[in-house]
């Protein structure tokens, strides 16, 4: 369901969605800016990509896509990937950093809400719920090994050289394969795989 049928329907869950979503893809692209600028590169300061500011990243068609069927994305990050130093070490970390970002917030809600002992029917315990479960989905997205997502930059640092050509055949139609086979439930049990993870590794550094 997309978040314009959840306003009409359900305006607090919208806005409990809503901006826990936004900026949770804001610090993800953020992330990414601001280690590619500490490892050489400094496209997004230039550019003004370092910044809180929702309108320096949302995307107009991903964020029309989002209301209308639940599925967006925002602006990328522009990476000049030539800049960094240790190109293939750059590409790592530079494509982690989103998903380290979005595993840090997850954490930090999860542990905000243990602390504060919140009753789970109050507004800031479903606020800090719903912030990390986007977080931890939006991470675990993103660890799906297939381009343009972070995943697939990730295996690119440490894969062969068949397997790098692979991924880079593939970047002019990833988009569409994504949108497939989100269509047809094909990545749903890889996801639910990866927010499990993610989950069991947060619940580690829990107290």
């Amino acid at each position: 369901m997309g978040l314009l049928n959840l306003l009409i329907e359900d305006p607090v869950a919208f806005i409990l969605i809503a901006i826990p979503l936004m900026y949770a893809i804001i610090f993800h692209e953020l992330a990414h800016g601001w280690v590619a600028w500490r490892m050489g590169d400094p496209t997004a300061k230039m550019l003004g990509r370092l910044s809180l500011n929702p309108l320096k990243h949302l995307d107009p068609v991903g964020t029309l896509m989002l209301f209308v069927f639940g599925f967006g994305w925002a602006k990328p990050v522009p990476v000049d990937f030539s800049r960094l130093r240790s190109r293939r070490t750059g590409m790592v970390l530079v494509a982690s950093a989103g998903i380290i970002a979005n595993m840090i917030l997850a954490f930090t809600a999860l542990f905000l809400y243990s602390l504060l002992s919140l009753s789970q029917s109050s507004l800031p315990a479903q606020l800090l719920f719903h912030f990390a479960r986007i977080n931890i989905i939006l991470a675990a997205f993103n660890l799906i090994p297939i381009p343009p997502l972070d995943g697939s930059k990730i295996l690119l640092g440490f894969a062969p050289p068949g397997i790098q050509a692979l991924l880079l055949r593939l970047e002019r139609f990833g988009f569409l394969i994504i949108i497939g086979l989100l269509f047809f439930g094909v990545l749903d049990p890889v996801i639910r795989f990866f927010q499990l993870m993610i989950l069991a590794f947060i619940k580690v550094l829990l107290p």
